[in-house]
Order: structure tokens, then sequence, then C-alpha cells
């Protein structure tokens, strides 16, 4: 039997991508007399090349049309479905690997890894490997609908959107420099999950993650990061609101529908924002003609 799976693994300078391949799985120290047989054996076919991710690819590459575009709800749909059925082993993981063991300890401060998959002006594939208690800090994603995918691993997520995405402040908030966010999601997701979808004004933009056990989340970016194009990723401190009224300028929001608030200070890049960046092992996207 000859198993072969890409991974993501401790290795003694940090993590990185490898390959490994298990020639031997298991031996007997005893001699077994072989007996004739005559029925005939049906040997297990090879099982076909991962497709999810091509088929994502091609998805990606027609839905995404470029900067200032947002897909329409069929597309939105249909890249879902295709998400919602895609395993770790598509992209050349498995739960098997030492990274995602919860009894593996990580030495010093966690340290979360990334890998790009395929990029382009219009979207991008990336993968996330996040040790426990890796955290990625709450950050924005400024014009830009992202589809993730929690494949291994369980985290705890927290989400906000502006109250009015289009407010300025006028000095009557807590401090000039907050603003109010509403909390869109604060909970626990384990996978195997469904994916997630947020908008360039709603569905959660501004999110947290932090690592309960070692996981890995595939994001769908569209358009991706890029600085030159004002699409610069911006981080924040949350400071949750506990009194009966929020007020924001010249609104007041009561707390009576149960839903909740935070006021969000952008700050500069947090140091537990840094990533290591590895090369993708993994199946490959095909880039056809048309």
């Amino acid at each position: 039997m000859r198993i072969g799976a890409r991974l993501v693994d401790q290795g003694m300078s940090g993590t990185s991508v490898g390959q490994v391949n298990h020639t031997r799985v298991g031996y007997v120290n005893r001699v077994i007399k072989r007996k004739r047989c005559t029925r005939r054996i049906r040997r297990p076919r090879a099982l076909p090349y991962p497709m999810a991710l091509q088929d994502l690819f091609l998805a990606c590459r027609d839905i995404f049309k470029g900067p200032g575009t947002v897909p329409p709800p069929e597309d939105v749909q249909r890249l879902c479905r295709i998400l919602d059925n895609m395993r770790p082993e598509d992209v050349g993981l498995s739960q098997d690997l030492q990274f995602f063991n919860p009894k593996s300890a990580t030495k010093g401060t966690p340290r979360v890894t990334y890998t790009t998959i395929y990029k382009c002006d219009n979207f991008s594939l990336c993968l996330f490997f996040l040790p426990s208690a890796g955290v990625i800090p709450l950050h924005n994603h400024p014009g830009m609908t992202v589809f993730s995918k929690l494949l291994l691993g369980s985290m705890h997520i927290k989400s906000y959107d502006w109250v009015d995405p289009d407010h300025v402040s006028n000095g009557s908030t807590p401090s000039s420099k907050l603003r109010l966010g509403q909390v869109k999601a604060d909970g626990v997701f384990t996978a195997p999950c469904n994916s997630s979808v947020l908008y360039p004004t709603t569905g959660g933009n501004i999110h947290a993650f932090t690592a309960i056990t070692p996981c890995a989340i595939l994001d769908v970016l569209g358009p991706p990061y890029s600085q030159e194009d004002g699409r610069d990723c911006s981080y924040y401190r949350d400071t949750p609101d506990t009194t009966d009224n929020v007020l924001n300028g010249d609104m007041i929001r009561t707390k009576e529908d149960g839903k909740r608030y935070a006021w969000l200070e952008e700050i500069d890049v947090p140091e537990n924002s840094q990533m290591d960046s590895i090369d993708y092992l993994g199946p490959q996207v095909i880039e056809r003609g048309g």
C-alpha cells in the first residue's frame, strides 16, 4: 500500500510545506503461508486527481469581474456550493498530519502561516494555517467580497459591520477616532462546516480569528488586497458598549432588539498580525484558455 500526502508540518526551522510518502503501513514479524486462491482479485482503481480546486478556480475566474463589483446572489450560491463540498484533501491536507494534532505543542508565540494557491487582479485563493491559540487580529476587507471555508480544526470567529458605513464622526462619539460596529458573529466554528461570505459593507467585513485547535482555512478574496488600488488592510481594537442606548453621531440606537455593538478604533499594524509565507505544493490549478 502506498499513501501520499502533501502537508503542512513542523520542520526544524519552523513551519514548512513538503511531501511525505509512506510506503509501509506496518508488518507482522512472522511467516505467513500463502493459500492458493482461485477467486479473481479486483484491484481498486486509482483515485482521481482532486478536481474540486479546479472547479473553484474556474468558477472564480468566471464570477469575479474586478474591483468595484460584487457577485450577484446566484454566483454567490454557486461558489458556496463548491466550497461547502470541499475537503482538506482537495488542497493536499489531512487530519492525520502532525500540525493538526491538538496535542502538538507550539514553541513561543503561536504564529500564523499562509500560502497562496493562485492570485490575479480579480481574485486570489489562499490557505491560512493557525496553530492552537494562533490569532488573526481584527481587520477589514475594503471593497472586497470574501468566501471562507474552515477545512480543519476549531476556531472562534468574531466579526462586525459598521452601523453606518458612510458615517463621518462629528465629535459626539466617545472619541473622534472611534466608529460604531454591530456584532455579526461571535462564536466557535468547527470543521466540517459550511462556508461563510462577507461583502464590502455587510456580512461581517471586519473580523478576527482565534484558533482553539490547529486550523486550516481556505479564503477566496475578490478582488485581493492591493495597497496601490486603495485596498490596504486596516486593523482595529474593539471595546464593547455597555450602555442601554448607543449613540452614533446624530443617531441613538436602542438595544431592545438584542443586537450587540462595540466601538472600533483603528490601530497600527499589531505585532501578532505578522505571518510566515510558504510555498503551496498541493494540487495545482490549470489555467485553461477562455
